[in-house]
């Protein structure tokens, strides 16, 4: 038996909620011709249970155990076992739509230069509500410029060649928090890459993505990606190629300040608060964005503190606690009173705050 075209792999561990719809999403798919790789790495709920249900029934889908390891780990155990010429990623919470495949197989076959395949991703919220479409740099000159601050892909969207993937040795164990990032930097650097425009999966917000622990680890190795692909550029050796493990301490080795470290996560928590707040997640908004506030926030600007403390304001006053509504806003217009102040006016009307404050602050320039 020849083997597939492609290989969409999918690791799966505890993910019990939405895995029948994304197997489905893939099985549904237009283009055929592929084996579709689960593995599961440690799940204690239900999900290898229902992987090996639709493994019994087609023999598309292989299903396979290992240990509970880190995310990175699991990946990689899943695409040695790929057969196929390109290597389709999917993750256990998305749904694919259906000619996703068949859209990446035309493109990749059609220009063969190209390692790294992604496309445009339409949000929807845990109920599979849409929040909008979200698109992607479609050239590799613009996917290029965008890797230097940011990855410019949605991971589950990823069709990657084979060969690609084996020449930069597939995903680092040591950026776990930010694999997709790092394995997207290395291959850009020996293949050109890019984006279709056209939707190709439904992408979920949900508050079970990321814990504020592992936003924190993500941002360590999403500076640590910057860094080693700086240096490799530089035509140095890689610094973190033997590092097992990735710290704000090994960061600050290589030169990254605290101060900037504070900053970073203080950028991705307002973004992530922001996607929970488009989903309707607003609990998980809320916790997010109180705890970082109560966080180490010595070294970050004052500006996205007062920006977050208005998002805690507008949300506990969306659940009538006013009291710690206004404390909220009173905090953030003390924090940072020309930002804080703007998106406030109406509330402080209605408190016969405004002329008060406005003179107070009329000669505030920080």
């Amino acid at each position: 038996m020849s083997a597939p075209l492609v290989s969409v792999v999918m690791v799966v561990c505890n993910v019990e909620r939405f895995l029948a719809e994304s197997i489905e999403s893939i099985l549904g798919q237009t283009f055929r011709d592929f084996e579709f790789i689960i593995t599961d790495f440690g799940s204690t709920d239900k999900s290898k249970a229902i992987a090996s249900s639709y493994a019994s029934k087609d023999p598309r889908v292989r299903v396979h155990e290992i240990p509970h390891c880190g995310l990175a780990e699991a990946r990689n155990a899943a695409c040695s076992l790929a057969l196929g010429r390109y290597i389709a990623v999917m993750d256990a919470d998305d749904v694919a739509l259906p000619d996703r495949l068949m859209s990446e197989i035309d493109f990749m076959e059609k220009n063969p230069e190209v390692g790294l395949l992604g496309g445009a991703t339409e949000w929807i919220d845990a109920t599979g509500r849409s929040l909008g479409v979200h698109d992607f740099p479609t050239h590799d000159r613009e996917i290029q410029s965008a890797f230097l601050t940011h990855c410019p892909f949605c991971h589950p969207t990823a069709l990657i060649r084979r060969e690609a993937f084996a020449l930069v040795g597939g995903y680092r164990s040591a950026f776990t928090a930010a694999q997709d990032y790092d394995l997207g930097l290395r291959i850009a650097e020996h293949f050109p890459c890019a984006n279709l425009k056209q939707v190709v999966l439904k992408y979920r917000i949900h508050p079970y993505q990321l814990s504020t622990h592992k936003r924190r680890q993500q941002i360590v190795c999403k500076i640590a990606a910057q860094v080693s692909a700086q240096s490799r550029k530089d035509g140095k050796s890689d610094p973190l190629d033997s590092v097992k493990e990735l710290t704000p301490e090994v960061l600050v080795a290589l030169g990254v300040t605290e101060a900037q470290q504070q900053s970073e996560l203080a950028s991705e928590c307002r973004l992530w608060i922001r996607q929970m707040c488009i989903a309707g997640e607003y609990s998980g908004a809320l916790k997010e964005a109180v705890e970082m506030l109560q966080g180490d926030r010595a070294h970050v600007e004052r500006w996205k503190i007062a920006d977050v403390q208005l998002t805690v304001a507008w949300l506990y006053w969306r659940q009538k606690e006013f009291l710690r509504s206004l404390l909220a806003a009173a905090h953030a217009v003390m924090t940072w009173p020309l930002v804080a102040a703007r998106p406030i006016k109406p509330l402080l009307r209605r408190l016969g705050l405004m002329g008060t404050l406005l003179s107070q602050n009329q000669g505030a320039t920080d």
